[in-house]
């Protein structure tokens, strides 16, 4: 998309009427023909892939892969050897995917503005940095109705059971900073829920102050907490009839499909920034692809 002349000096900065067509380029990386622009009062010359996020970028083919393949369970290694990359090239290209995916998120929940969500169901995944002892909660938001992700957070927690005692003596007494990373998820959320909305959740002690916090006009329901299934990542239930169905499904769909969030699994996020960069990449290409996947298995 041309945004005009890029040249922040110049007199007219980003305006399209003072530019004019500059011949074009072949693009060898996706065979695909470029056109230039030149601006009539500054001279600056640029062309309509000046403004977008893959500026400059080498291997641009590959993108579309690596994203696919790391919704899909694929580790950063195992990618980096199929396609016969450099794993520093995957790790660039993750960090890109995460910015392009946050982009598109956000564009999603402007267009979410008109209509404001009227039930919201959320709930933690844990996860974990390095090491069990380092664990990590990711507050996930749903529209159970649509069945979009709206948000999810990484936020650090203590330990807790029997590893707690452990990890204290080892790595120090650890911030509990999941209470301040739902609120401030939810609060950026205030737009596009309603304010007299019904969240759905388990029975846990923070969350009704929070909700309350930030929506004091919505309604809560609580459910009490059962026995997760064998084949269900520990988050789908085993009653007949799950009031909370749609997000333990959708933490479930995050637990079979990052790598670094299989039960057992040799792949471990080394920080806290990598985890987020994951599930943002995730949540994009769940919104865009499995969502509708599963609605057009459910019409056939």
């Amino acid at each position: 998309m041309n945004q005009g002349c890029p040249n922040p000096k110049c007199k007219v900065h980003q305006q399209v009427l003072f530019q004019k067509k500059d011949g074009h380029y072949f693009r060898e990386d996706d065979a695909k023909y470029i056109q230039r622009f030149k601006c009539k009062i500054c001279s600056k010359k640029y062309s309509t892939a000046t403004f977008k996020l893959e500026y400059k970028q080498k291997k641009r083919r590959w993108n579309q892969f690596i994203r696919r393949d790391y919704t899909a369970g694929k580790s950063m290694n195992r990618m980096a050897m199929h396609l016969k990359l450099h794993p520093k090239t995957i790790e660039r290209k993750i960090q890109y995917l995460a910015e392009k995916a946050r982009r598109s998120q956000k564009n999603l929940l402007q267009k979410l503005k008109k209509n404001q969500i009227s039930e919201i169901q959320f709930d933690d995944l844990i996860a974990s940095i390095h090491t069990k002892l380092k664990p990590v909660s990711i507050s996930v938001v749903i529209d159970p109705n649509q069945r979009l992700i709206l948000g999810a957070r990484v936020a650090e927690i203590p330990a807790f059971g029997k590893i707690a005692e452990i990890s204290n003596r080892k790595y120090g007494r650890r911030q509990n900073l999941h209470p301040k990373t739902l609120d401030r998820l939810l609060y950026e959320l205030r737009e596009n829920i309603a304010s007299n909305c019904l969240f759905k959740t388990d029975e846990h002690k923070r969350y009704p102050g929070i909700i309350l916090k930030n929506y004091p006009k919505a309604s809560h329901l609580t459910h009490k907490g059962e026995r997760a299934t064998v084949a269900g990542f520990g988050e789908m239930k085993q009653r007949a009839f799950d009031p909370l169905f749609q997000i333990n499904q959708i933490l479930a769909m995050f637990r079979a499909n990052m790598n670094r969030l299989f039960r057992r699994s040799w792949n471990t996020s080394k920080t806290q920034a990598s985890l987020q960069e994951h599930v943002d990449i995730f949540i994009d290409y769940f919104n865009e692809e499995l969502r509708m996947n599963v609605k057009r298995c459910k019409k056939i």
